[in-house]
């Protein structure tokens, strides 16, 4: 237990060194590892920035992918091979060719990436020593904060028929009332954008639940589908994505993402750790 708290705590350490650093001299980072990648001869995690003048080795089938942060340029590699970073590009260090880049529109925001880093440094540490499991809650999406999607589909734990009534927040009379044979509910029309709504769900006479929800502004809301990729996307696009949908502050659905990444690539936990699971 001792040698897993002190992991744990280095991990933190880690992620912590690293979300402070962007605001230094990061020029890009890792959108993706896969096998045996070493920076400066040390084991990366996902997300980890990179400076100017870095070595990245690859070793036999290993695979990683950089993203320069200015332009969004992504550079993947495939190992063996050696490489150095430069402002906006890289360079093999045997004086070879250079790796080929893909031109995306992603552009990341450090202030997303450190929040990103410091919210898994803390999953880390609370499972280190994980605490009794409470019950899975009666609801479960959306229940806080902002959504980037006007006709959601609600969520809940309890299976079997149920009653769904939907309302704008401080309103008289509910906008939508629906009933399901299962726990999920998809929103027959498009909400509103920027409003607070409310929710409740009942099983017969029984109340199971009542959340609450902001839709983004409409400008917000067309940026999140335009940029949605699809389920064949490269796996850096739907993390560029994932880490989108956190800085547009739509937190619940940037958390599913994480999950969904997290259950593709079992070898990269810091996933599990970004989902705050």
């Amino acid at each position: 237990m001792k040698k897993t708290i002190q992991r744990a705590l280095l991990f933190c350490l880690a992620f912590i060194a690293a979300a402070a650093a962007w605001a230094a001299d990061s020029v890009a980072f890792f959108s993706n590892i896969k096998g045996d990648v070493a920076v400066d001869g040390a084991k990366p995690q996902l997300l980890a920035e990179l400076s100017r003048g870095q070595k990245l080795t690859l070793g036999k089938d290993a695979m990683a992918s950089v993203m320069f942060i200015a332009s969004g340029k992504e550079f993947p590699l495939k190992g063996p091979g050696e490489f150095v970073v430069q402002d906006s590009g890289l360079a093999a260090s045997s004086g070879g060719a250079a790796p080929a880049a893909r031109t995306t529109e992603w552009r990341a925001s450090t202030r997303v990436l450190g929040q990103v880093s410091q919210t898994s440094a803390a999953s880390v540490r609370m499972r280190s020593v994980p605490p009794p499991k409470p019950p899975p809650p009666a609801l479960l999406f959306p229940t806080q904060g902002n959504i980037a999607n006007l006709q959601p589909t609600f969520r809940w734990s309890d299976p079997g028929p149920a009653m769904v009534t939907l309302s704008v927040a401080g309103g008289d009379k509910p906008v939508i009332t629906g009933k399901t044979s299962t726990n999920s509910y998809r929103v027959p029309a498009k909400l509103k954008p920027d409003t607070d709504y409310t929710w409740v769900v009942k099983a017969g006479d029984k109340e199971l639940g009542t959340g609450k929800f902001r839709t983004l502004p409409g400008e917000a809301v067309q940026r999140a589908e335009k940029r949605k990729p699809g389920e064949k996307a490269e796996f850096s696009d739907r993390l560029m994505y994932a880490l989108m949908l956190q800085d547009l502050g739509a937190v619940q659905e940037a958390q599913e993402q994480w999950a969904q990444l997290s259950k593709e690539r079992a070898d990269l936990p810091e996933l599990a750790g970004f989902a705050g699971k």
